[in-house]
Parts: structure tokens; C-alpha cells; sequence
């Protein structure tokens, strides 16, 4: 069964040992975004075009904060879209991959590329398409509302849902773990 983590928990470590534990060795974190980064709607304009995406402004904050603490963040993503283009360029993501079938792939060749194994690597994705890269991957997380098959498959399952602080959730969780997390609250708060 899956971890459910409370983000205003004090000793996650009591109630999910085994995803802290993993979440304490990432150097990495990959993410799908339709689902993930967003809450997985499209909006598509009159031309057939998708016209809009919404994403999270805390989520972003928790991808900088892991960036901070030289942990990397990458996007394997099935669709094509500018407007993730525009919000990863904004957040300084580095490893785009969109348009992806075979997300598996596209993950060892992220991990290749920065010298890091898939046991460095946590992963979140909300939906079939994403298990095969889960697989993988030595922290799998998933967002509330992601599938059930993705949720049992998970040893972590957000209490926020896609596109609504989830991933800030996961990042939290991971910096919490390795121990980081109290000394950028100190900083923010100075």
C-alpha cells in the first residue's frame, strides 16, 4: 500500500521508512507534467490548438529549493507543448523531453547524461503511461488524483493533487529527508 505524506507531519520517518529512506538518497527528480505539474486538463482553442495550461507557482518554488541543493529536476512528458517549454525555461529545467512514447527511455538517457543511476532517481508520474518510467526509479511518487494502478505501484502518494502543490508536496518530502529542508526555511525566514 502506498505512503500518503503529510506535509505538516514532523517525523515522516515514523510512518513511511521506506519512501524516506529512498526520498534520502535522490539526486534527481523527473516528472510528467499533464497530471502532474498540472491538473491534467487541456484546454484546446477553436483551431484544435491546446490553448492553456495551469501550473502551480509552489510547485515551482519546490523545484528551485531542490535545485538549490544541486538536485536537478527533468521533464519526460508525452505531449508536446510551448507552454511547458516557457515554464521550464522560467524555472531553469535543463532536461526536456516531450513528445515522449517511450518514457523508460528517455529517463536512462537524463541519468546516463549526469553520471547517475536509476536508484538516484525519484520519479512522478499520475498515469499508465508513466509506469514503465516509475519502474525504474528509486523513489516512484504519485499525485492524489493520480490512477489507481499508479498509486498502488507508488511507495508514495502525495496528499495534494496534480497541478495543486503536489509536487512541492514531493520536493518537500525529499529535502525534508536529506536533511535540508530546516535550513532553507531558516534562510527564508531571515
Amino acid at each position: 500500500m502506498p505512503s500518503t505524506f503529510n506535509t505538516h507531519n514532523t517525523n515522516p520517518l515514523a510512518q513511511y521508512p521506506q519512501a524516506w529512506d529512498r526520498a534520502s538518497k535522490v539526486k534527481i527528480l523527473v516528472l510528467d507534467v499533464d497530471g502532474v505539474l498540472t491538473n491534467g486538463q487541456v484546454w484546446i482553442s477553436a483551431d484544435g490548438k491546446e490553448a492553456l495550461k495551469a501550473f502551480d507557482i509552489q510547485d515551482g518554488l519546490g523545484i528551485k529549493l531542490l535545485e538549490q541543493c544541486g538536485i536537478p529536476t527533468a521533464i519526460i512528458t508525452g505531449r508536446n507543448s510551448k507552454m511547458v517549454l516557457a515554464r521550464c525555461e522560467e524555472l531553469g529545467i535543463k532536461h526536456v523531453h516531450m513528445g515522449v512514447e517511450k518514457k523508460a527511455i528517455a529517463l536512462e538517457e537524463v541519468i546516463k547524461s549526469l553520471g547517475l543511476t536509476s536508484a538516484d532517481c525519484a520519479v512522478m508520474g499520475d498515469d499508465w503511461p508513466d509506469l514503465q518510467m516509475m519502474k525504474h526509479a528509486g523513489l516512484r511518487i504519485c499525485p492524489a488524483q493520480g490512477h489507481e494502478a499508479v498509486k498502488e505501484f507508488s511507495h508514495l502518494v502525495t496528499t495534494q493533487s496534480g497541478g495543486n502543490s503536489a509536487v512541492r508536496e514531493a520536493c518537500d518530502f525529499i529535502l525534508k529527508a536529506q536533511g535540508r529542508y530546516e535550513a532553507l526555511l531558516t534562510k527564508a525566514r531571515s
